[in-house]
């Protein structure tokens, strides 16, 4: 029989071959490529693993010429009306808020003991007198006797010395009359000085204790038609204070207006506790629309461009990080490394601060930054976009305007 079968092609056993060969190699290299894409993003996710995202802004410039800090202001002069005797108030002629003069009664006190004790005070200085009388004639007689030689000097001298004895006792309660009587003006309660009453702190049938051991004011009298207005100045600014140097400040109960003030002295001493020097400001207050204990925002004007008073820059409140070395914030270099600087705060805008140290212009500084944000930290820094920059740089241009 025979044979049918066909012959195959040597030429198409070799393509088949060398098509089975390329795609073994596509599926090698393809398996090759895939592993190194794998193990390139674990080392880039292993990497990653221990690095912090942060938001970081740029600071802006801050106020020139000015220094706004929080002040308070007080009464010119203020005074604790107090009792000097004891006894129960009878009554009382002016409350809070009412304008008073110098001398004029501000309440009465019922005192029946120390009228009792005056009476008898006086009682005594006539038994007293009336005894020293008595003695002053003695010893003109006896010394007239003594010149006629029918008594002898001895006795003349008793009597002398009887009498002087007599006259300070009748001093010692001529002055218990005055002491009492002192006493009992002090029933009637005056002001001090003209001013307003600012507190009343009794009423109608109130036991009065003078001698007691703390004793309450009955009423605080305060001279509002000049004000002091005090605050604290930052070590860093003290220089910049001098005398006769004018302010402008607001009162939060009195919402759009300004008023004026100027230096009148300083305390030239630094307070260890806050870091920070003491001034006294002068205001007019003859209008009365200030009240003395009123918080004030004060802006010093220090003068353009002051060499002592040193340029700012203004950052959000929320970049501050509080450690026990003091204040500070947290800056990204272009290496994504954290660098913590302590800073010193010279104006205090609430939502914004302006820095006097510890920053410069150009650098990222750490918005929020995490509590266990330490230096030499790698952190990837997300920069504001352009727009959002713009927006803050306007918005404090704006602050610093107003």
């Amino acid at each position: 029989m025979p044979d049918t079968l066909p012959k195959t092609d040597p030429r198409r056993l070799r393509r088949l071959a060398l098509v089975g060969a390329a795609g073994f190699a596509l599926i090698l290299a393809t398996g090759a490529a895939a592993r190194f894409m794998a193990g390139k993003d674990l080392a880039s996710a292993s990497q990653d693993a221990g690095v912090v995202t942060v938001s970081v802004v740029r600071p802006t410039a801050g106020e020139d010429g000015a220094l706004v800090l929080p002040g308070r202001l007080q009464a010119w002069n203020q005074a604790p009306v107090y009792a000097r005797t004891d006894g129960y108030l009878r009554r009382w002629y002016v409350d809070i808020g009412q304008p008073v003069k110098a001398g004029q009664v501000l309440a009465e006190i019922d005192a029946p003991e120390v009228d009792q004790q005056l009476v008898a005070a006086r009682a005594a200085l006539a038994t007293a007198s009336a005894q020293r009388d008595l003695a002053a004639v003695g010893a003109a007689r006896w010394k007239r006797l003594v010149g006629e030689n029918a008594v002898s000097q001895q006795e003349a001298d008793e009597k002398q010395g009887d009498l002087a004895a007599r006259e300070a006792m009748r001093n010692e309660a001529a002055a218990n009359v005055r002491r009492l009587e002192s006493l009992a003006a002090f029933k009637r309660i005056v002001a001090p000085f003209d001013g307003v009453v600012t507190s009343r702190d009794t009423d109608l049938g109130a036991l009065i204790s003078a001698g007691g051991g703390a004793p309450s004011p009955l009423f605080t009298v305060s001279d509002t038609r000049r004000l002091r207005l005090y605050v604290s100045v930052p070590q860093s600014m003290a220089a910049s204070i001098r005398p006769g140097m004018t302010a402008s400040f607001s009162s939060p109960d009195l919402p759009g207006q300004s008023f004026q003030a100027h230096l009148v002295r300083a305390a030239d001493a630094v307070d260890a506790q806050s870091g920070a020097m003491l001034v006294q400001l002068e205001v007019d207050n003859a209008a009365g629309r200030l009240k003395p204990g009123a918080y004030a925002q004060v802006s010093l004007d220090l003068g353009k461009g002051a060499a002592s008073a040193p340029a700012t820059l203004r950052v959000p409140a929320n970049t501050l990080l509080f450690r026990k070395e003091g204040t500070a914030i947290a800056v990204v270099d272009n290496n994504g490394k954290v660098q913590i600087r302590k800073v010193t705060i010279a104006k205090d805008h609430g939502s914004e601060l302006e820095l006097a140290t510890g920053l410069s212009a150009n650098e990222w500084v750490v918005s929020s930054p995490p509590d266990a944000i330490a230096d030499g930290d790698s952190v990837r820094a997300i920069q504001p976009k352009p727009a959002q920059a713009k927006t803050a740089q306007a918005k404090g241009a704006t602050g610093a305007r107003g």
